[in-house]
């Protein structure tokens, strides 16, 4: 499998992070949404992200315009026909992540690799509707993505050595480190990082202690470079509340359930930075 054209599905934070790594790296991208003014916040967000790297120092105006210049923005499922690699990347919930992969393996190559950015479903579940699972895994990159250097190889059981091998080469031609991962709800980081997020939580939610404390205790007592508070804030409490679902599905212990509170704080639309009130309260932007 060699890996020359890359498409994403999705230009969400996520997405677009992926689409512009890899137009900064080379490859031709199109990234497909599903209308036009979901197409505008797409471009916008890399055209955003590559002008704070140009004011930044790390590339030159010259050096953005010919990332930008690289990725095809789209609404047409057909414009990602020739890709070598599909990327998904649209939001955490199987019935859409699977109806979308379902589409686009009618439109690619039987040749293509296709990988999910999925943080917590199991691939398997995913690789369902493809005909041949074979060339189905996932890479779970970590946000922001032209910043975090780790992307989770997942190798789910029908996953081929041709597909996890191309998937590897192709993260370290992106500038990222790959680590290979079983195929189980959460994979490496979010099996570790989740008990402890949820802890800081549930010590919140009794009051045992302030955000603000909790958070320092960790970043000055541990040289952890944010708390697990502000953590949650920057996840999004509605994307941390779908992994911690999909973990205590598949293992029910409960250091993996989503206390109250964080349900409680989606349905007020307290989700964190996005919303600009999470545990914190954040400066909305314009």
């Amino acid at each position: 499998m060699n890996i020359e054209r890359v498409a994403v599905l999705g230009g969400g934070l996520m997405g677009s992070g992926i689409a512009e790594v890899s137009a900064a790296h080379g490859f031709p991208v199109a990234v497909r949404e599903i209308d036009d003014e979901a197409l505008a916040g797409a471009r916008s967000r890399v055209d955003v992200s590559l002008q704070r790297a140009v004011r930044a120092g790390k590339l030159d105006d010259d050096g953005a315009a010919a990332i930008l210049e690289r990725i095809q923005f789209t609404t047409d499922l057909q414009d990602l026909a020739d890709a070598d690699l599909v990327i998904e990347a649209v939001p955490e919930n199987v019935e859409l992540k699977t109806q979308v992969l379902r589409a686009v393996a009618d439109v690619i190559s039987d040749e293509t690799l296709i990988a999910s950015n999925t943080s917590s479903i199991p691939i398997a579940q995913l690789a369902a509707p493809i005909q041949d699972p074979s060339r189905v895994l996932g890479l779970h990159f970590f946000s922001p993505v032209p910043v975090m250097g780790l992307v989770e190889v997942v190798v789910a059981l029908d996953t081929s050595d041709e597909a996890r091998v191309a998937a590897e080469d192709f993260v370290a031609r992106i500038g990222k480190t790959p680590i290979q991962t079983k195929d189980r709800s959460g994979f490496i980081v979010n099996m570790l990082l989740v008990p402890y997020l949820m802890a800081a939580v549930r010590m919140y939610e009794d009051g045992f202690a302030t955000a603000e404390d909790i958070d320092e205790g960790m970043r000055l007592g541990c040289g952890h470079p944010m708390g697990p508070l502000t953590l949650c804030d920057f996840i999004g409490l509605d994307v941390l509340y779908a992994v911690c679902d999909s973990l205590y599905e598949e293992f029910k212990r409960p250091e993996y359930a989503p206390p109250p509170l964080m349900k409680r704080m989606i349905l007020a639309g307290k989700h964190g930075r996005k919303t600009g009130q999470g545990f914190y309260e954040y400066r909305r932007a314009g």
